[in-house]
């Protein structure tokens, strides 16, 4: 947090440097879009330049700032359904990938600009979203109950996610951010894998093999053993491994200004190891060809299993997964050994533009009905269902309320219908692994773990290079 007043100053005079980056961000922690084309890595569906948009015809100008088309999508589609609104007001949606932080660049140069173009509407992922609800940057974010009447009742009677409220409450306890996508994690296997290895037919019983909700990875080894000696593949890399550790973490990577390692993500650098050693895995990086291809069994070896949200099934894995050439219908979905999530985009509101009375209006019908409105009327459900988009792409929400009524069968799984499944994965997910600096010490961590694997130094010389990278963020270590 030291950094980051400085910082928003650096920003406001360098932000126009970056308006030509490609998509993603640093680690890929993004939600997927159905509404924008990805222009550079597949699994982010994020613009590649900044672009922006117009919705609506009114006077009153609202501005967003978003990462990708999503939530923009979004507001276009309020607007549909409410004629009158789109007539009195206008969107102006600035869309910026986030290569380089460039979106955060964009977002906290005009946050801190401020007046008639600064963001009333803004966007933050899970890897970068702690700086705006409890860094120097959530002074700019206005308290959800500030300007949506009833807010408490309706998150509970839309049963909103706990994790998810937990991320976008502040430091004074005040909510200022909801997620609309829930982004709880579960295992995603081969069938026809699990049958001819394990002889298991059900999720069920794939879940009695692998130790599920155990929080132990002793059967998932044994069941990579089992994998191993048919020749096949457990996981495509390490990297799979690594988004249930860090989000199982019981501690975030900084508490107070010291570096705390959590022992789940210290056991990483073992488990790294012993897939690579062990030829466990095709030594895939996530987010590579090579991982797209083991998902469509096009890889060296065939692999079991990945690790996920519904949003890499059905944003990631379908686009590779695509006929029955492949290998389209023959995955499930199951808890896994170590419940975790992965992701999420939370939206925030900006305290001055709930001053304007009529800003305030919008806002807070845009806000409740993207994130709390658990009505078949609701942006929930249609995302649930797959009414949001001509795919018929269907995705968790974080209302479980919707969640219980929404029908997530899917082609991809052979008709599996895999809600409540995610919804036991989302009782597993909380907030407390997060901290401010998440994305450059994850980084720096993985970094050292996969040279710690490949044999290129040895686990004293892996941390003692971590902590140093850490060190020269001013953190204690």
């Amino acid at each position: 947090m030291k950094k980051i007043i400085a910082s928003v100053l650096c920003f406001t005079m360098c932000a126009a440097m970056f308006a030509g980056c490609k998509s993603g961000s640093d680690d890929k922690e993004t939600t997927a879009a159905a509404t924008t084309e990805t222009a550079g890595n597949e699994g982010d569906t994020t613009v590649s330049q900044t672009e922006t948009q117009e919705i609506g015809s009114g006077e009153i100008t609202l501005n967003v700032y978003a990462m990708s088309a999503e939530v923009p999508g979004m507001i276009t589609e309020y607007f549909k359904r409410n004629p009158d609104v789109a007539s009195k007001y206008k969107v102006e949606a600035v869309v910026s990938s986030n290569d380089n932080q460039a979106y955060e660049t964009k977002l906290n140069a005009a946050l801190a600009a401020g007046g008639s173009d600064a963001p009333d509407l803004y966007v933050a992922e899970a890897d970068y979203l702690l700086p705006y609800t409890v860094g120097e940057l959530s002074t700019f974010a206005a308290p959800y109950a500030d300007f949506i009447d009833g807010v408490d009742s309706k998150i509970a009677t839309a049963d909103v996610a706990k994790y998810v409220q937990e991320l976008g409450t502040n430091a004074d306890g005040k909510l200022v951010a909801l997620n609309y996508q829930c982004t709880g994690g579960a295992m995603i296997y081969r069938t026809d894998l699990a049958e001819e290895v394990l002889g298991a037919k059900t999720p069920e019983e794939v879940e009695a093999a692998i130790g599920a909700g155990t929080n132990s990875w002793d059967k998932f080894w044994e069941v990579a053993d089992k994998m191993k000696e048919k020749g096949y593949a457990i996981v495509s890399g390490a990297d799979d491994i690594w988004n249930v550790i860090e989000k199982a973490s019981a501690q975030p990577w900084v508490v107070g200004n010291q570096l705390t390692i959590d022992e789940n993500r210290m056991s990483y650098l073992d488990i790294s190891k012993k897939l690579y050693e062990g030829n466990y895995s095709n030594k895939t990086d996530s987010w590579s060809e090579a991982w797209y291809a083991d998902m469509k069994g096009a890889g060296e070896k065939q692999v079991f299993c990945f690790f996920g949200p519904c949003w890499l099934i059905n944003y990631v894995m379908a686009k590779h997964v695509v006929d029955e050439a492949t290998l389209k219908g023959k995955y499930n979905v199951c808890t896994p050994p170590v419940g975790f999530w992965w992701g999420g985009s939370w939206l925030l509101a900006n305290k001055d533009a709930i001053a304007d009375p009529d800003k305030k209006e919008i806002i807070a019908k845009i806000v409740e009905w993207i994130t709390m409105d658990a009505t078949e009327d609701g942006l929930q459900y249609a995302w649930a269902n797959g009414t949001m988009n001509e795919e018929g792409t269907k995705d968790t929400v974080s209302s479980m309320a919707v969640m219980k009524i929404a029908d997530g069968s899917m082609d991809l799984l052979g008709g599996q219908d895999p809600f409540q499944i995610f919804i036991n994965a989302t009782s597993y997910a909380n907030g407390n692994c997060k901290c401010l600096y998440d994305s450059t010490i994850n980084n720096a961590f993985k970094d050292q773990a996969k040279a710690y694997a490949a044999g290129e130094k040895d686990k004293d010389a892996a941390v003692a290079e971590f902590k140093d990278k850490v060190a020269a963020m001013d953190i204690d270590v």
